[in-house]
Parts: C-alpha cells; structure tokens; sequence
C-alpha cells in the first residue's frame, strides 16, 4: 500500500520536529548519547505515528526507551503544540527500538569471517 502524500508531509514534519526535541535532549543531559529518529510512520488516517529510534551506545537503549515509554503524553502534547493547526487529531505516538544498523555490522563482522557464522 502506498503511502499518500498527507501522510509523508506529516511523517516528515514530525521526523523532525522529534530530531529536534531529542537533540536538545540529549544536550541537556549529563550522559553523553545520541537518540536519532531514523523513520517515521504514519497511518491512513493518521491517527497513529510509528517512530523508529536509533540509539547510540547501546547501553544506554533499554533505559532511554523506557523513559520515551513513560513521558509519552508529554511527547504528545509537545507534538500538538507543534501540528495543532495542521491536523485534526494528534497521532498517537508508538516508538520503536530501530536496530537496522546493527543488522548491517553483523552482517559486515560475517562477511569479513568475524562472526559465528559456521557457514563461512
């Protein structure tokens, strides 16, 4: 199914307007890491935004999206003061742990005969 162009245009706008939040988040904080919002889905009627977040290192993953878990009426509210004017309803917000990148190493580290893959 092919995405119309209202659901890209509202994908986009919240892409960046949480690159942006997350950003100055991270900023902020006293750790060092980096949460970046690697895609963004919105459905038909776009009453749902699935978002896939990349965070970096890795330990810090489990607890970065535990907190997004639990301060999610506040992304929602973040998010209607930005788009208010532009939709009708605001999505609700699912996020998503985005582990692609740690496909490709795998499979790079495999590739190169450093994995443990017995095939190779």
């Amino acid at each position: 199914m092919n995405e119309s162009n209202r659901q890209r245009k509202v994908a986009q706008i919240i892409q960046e307007d949480f690159s942006e939040l997350f950003r100055k988040q991270a900023s902020e904080s006293k750790q060092s890491f980096l949460v970046s919002v690697s895609d963004v889905k919105v459905s038909a009627d776009l009453s749902i935004a699935k978002l896939y977040l990349s965070i970096f290192p890795n330990d810090y993953r489990k607890p970065i999206m535990e907190e997004i878990e639990l301060n999610k009426s506040q992304y929602r509210n973040f998010l209607g003061k930005k788009m208010g004017k532009q939709v009708r309803i605001i999505p609700d917000l699912q996020f998503y742990l985005d582990t692609s990148l740690d496909d490709v190493e795998r499979i790079e580290r495999e590739l190169k005969g450093e994995g443990d893959n017995p095939i190779l």
